[in-house]
């Protein structure tokens, strides 16, 4: 255990209890959501500091750098891609593809959303599908609720497979060092069972009672998916660069580069495609339409929270709580693996997912003499990363990307309440870690 930073928090007081202080009041203040997020993430970045917890160089070292690039450079090259209509494109085949029957479009869009989310990400899937999805649903007189609900679950369900679909995911990857392939191929083979799972459960929910008129399925046939691209050339260059940036996440462990290194590179070059042969005030102002696409308040909460983290990391708070862990598990791997998936899933669907996860990494990784070497924690951390990704669908404020849906859904006259979505979703969620939870079992305890 690393020492804290000054030996001592300002007026003497003791640099443990007033870093775990510092931590419940960060994250009673962000389920408050009096405050955003990222204000009260920084400002408790900032006590830390000024209290003495941290010096200046250790709360810079605090910060996952790899995790904000790899998150910038996908945000970046989403909001180009998007420009090209090509998102709008993939929904509108889709339901053409399902011959406009609501049953056939409840399922494939699920699908359509699940493999999104797990090669961009989660939240900015959802921006781009939902919108089509409700004009999809005015065509053919069907409720949209049913049809938004599932691509909530099928995102965050998506998102669980690779290191970019999801937030915990990327955090996870960046502290443990585990590559795109390392999740795909721990991950996605339980994800597959679990959206087929959930689709068919959405389907005998909601899908086997739907209808549609033949003249409201004429309206979707007649959509035309060639007039959602707007710009062909860019739909080209981004779907290139999306495909090279997949491709370089899968190789990086050969080459020794970090996700985020790929995706900003990646995020680069579709820039410079995007902007070649524009004069020098054109490209000043497709940047600025650029760079005002990335979430900029999710960055500075990242940037808030690791600080925090890195506090009470500093005093030994995570390192007391990995050996009382230990403790009452008894050193039992399975029994802790499987302890991590539920409370994991509980917690997520109460807190927001990405400080649970931001401060059980470094409690795992304190247990790693325990088990017997960094290796020996792998099972927890798929443990740690289906339990934290599933259970966001517990209730409406589990993940980002539900909350992102029922917004768009209230704007647009569909209305989202907490215990009608909490009804059906709770159950759905444990069933899910339950899935996961024999699967874990069979592979990896």
């Amino acid at each position: 255990m690393e020492e804290a930073a000054t030996g001592h928090a300002l007026f003497g007081l003791d640099p443990l209890w007033v870093s775990t202080f510092l931590l419940i009041a960060t994250y009673a203040a962000i389920m408050s959501e009096k405050l955003n997020r990222a204000i009260v993430a920084l400002l408790g970045a900032g006590l830390m500091i000024t209290l003495g917890l941290l010096n200046q160089e250790q709360a810079v070292a605090g910060i996952d750098f790899n995790t904000l690039a790899l998150l910038t450079g996908m945000m970046l090259i989403v909001a180009i891609a998007r420009r090209s209509g090509v998102f709008q494109f993939v929904a509108i085949i889709s339901a053409k593809a399902a011959r406009a029957n609501p049953a056939g479009i409840l399922v494939m869009m699920g699908i359509v959303t699940a493999t999104l989310s797990a090669l961009l990400d989660n939240v900015t899937t959802v921006l781009l599908i939902a919108p089509v999805t409700l004009v999809i649903c005015r065509e053919l007189e069907v409720k949209a609720y049913p049809f938004l609900f599932a691509e909530i679950f099928a995102s965050n369900i998506g998102g669980t497979a690779t290191l970019i679909g999801d937030p915990p995911n990327i955090i996870i990857g960046s502290a443990a060092g585990l590559t795109f392939m390392d999740f795909v191929y721990a991950l996605a083979p339980v994800v597959v069972v679990i959206l087929a799972f959930n689709c068919l459960a959405i389907h005998l929910i909601w899908g086997r009672a739907m209808t549609a008129t033949a003249a409201a399925r004429a309206k979707v046939m007649a959509l035309d998916h060639r007039d959602a691209i707007t710009d062909r050339p860019l739909m080209i260059k981004s779907v290139v660069v999306i495909a090279l940036v997949i491709g370089g996440f899968v190789a990086a462990h050969h080459y020794g580069l970090e996700a985020g290194t790929i995706a900003l590179f990646g995020a680069a070059i579709l820039l410079l495609l995007d902007n070649l042969g524009r004069s020098v005030e054109d490209q000043h102002h497709r940047l600025i339409e650029s760079f005002n696409e990335v979430e900029w308040i999710t960055i500075f909460f990242f940037v808030g929270l690791f600080i925090v983290v890195a506090g009470v990391e500093h005093a030994g708070l995570l390192n007391m709580m990995a050996d009382w862990l230990v403790s009452v598990t008894q050193g039992d791997l399975q029994v802790m693996g499987l302890s991590i998936l539920w409370v994991s899933a509980v917690l997520s669907a109460i807190i927001d997912n990405i400080p649970f996860v931001a401060t059980m990494i470094p409690v795992i990784q304190n247990m790693a003499p325990t088990f017997g070497g960094d290796q020996a924690l792998l099972p927890l951390w798929w443990s740690l990363s289906l339990g934290a990704c599933l259970g966001g669908n517990g209730t409406l404020i589990g993940a980002s990307a539900n909350l992102t849906v029922a917004g768009i859904g209230e704007r647009a006259g569909v209305p989202f309440r907490f215990l009608e979505f909490a009804r059906v979703a709770f159950p759905l969620m444990l069933a899910s870690i339950a899935i996961s939870h024999v699967y874990l079992w069979w592979r990896y305890l």
